[in-house]
């Protein structure tokens, strides 16, 4: 599960921020990373990211409102946010998983073979699933069902699901796919 602060710390290292320009960038730009956050979460978070010496704040006066406090990434939060973009990451049983979105979001622009090996992971899992689950035996089994279940209209309802699924993760997959070939793609900016 992605750890909310490395979202923010990513977000802080693109540019300072408050802690309601995070939480409107969130309810955006970001609505993809993850669910609603809470404004009261978020200031709670960018709290405990100054305490680890991950954030520092200037006040930023406001005429006619309260003060804001106006967040950066330190180099320890840059050092921090780098260790998480290139750690592992393990698949979950889920494909669009928030934390493979918010760590690729984030690796691409910073790490691009960080990127890049996270979606080779993904890719990898994907396909062992596919190979493990796609052409199994799905037929339902029903002993002594109640009067009401239609169990030839179960099974089509499964059958179903099951196809948007498939067709789903072979989506998911193509698009990863063409992910990594524009990252391989991508002119180094070495040099």
């Amino acid at each position: 599960m992605v750890k909310f602060e490395y979202v923010l710390l990513a977000l802080l290292a693109g540019r300072p921020r408050s802690g309601f320009d995070l939480g409107r960038w969130l309810e955006t730009e970001g609505q993809f990373l993850r669910s609603r956050a809470h404004h009261s979460q978020i200031y709670r978070l960018l709290a405990r990211l100054e305490g680890n010496g991950w954030a520092e704040y200037e006040v930023d006066p406001r005429d006619g409102r309260p003060d804001a406090k106006v967040y950066r990434i330190t180099p320890d939060g840059r050092d921090a946010l780098l260790v998480w973009v290139r750690s592992p990451y393990q698949p979950t049983s889920r494909y669009h998983d928030p934390d493979f979105l918010a760590r690729f979001a984030f690796a691409a622009p910073l790490d691009p073979e960080a990127a890049a090996r996270l979606i080779r992971t993904e890719i990898a899992f994907r396909r062992d699933h596919i190979a493990r689950n796609r052409h199994r035996d799905r037929t339902l089994v029903f002993e002594d069902p109640i009067p009401e279940m239609d169990t030839a209209f179960a099974q089509e309802v499964f059958d179903e699901l099951h196809q948007r699924g498939a067709d789903g993760l072979d989506e998911w997959i193509a698009w990863l796919e063409q992910m990594l070939h524009r990252l391989e793609d991508r002119p180094s900016r070495e040099g």
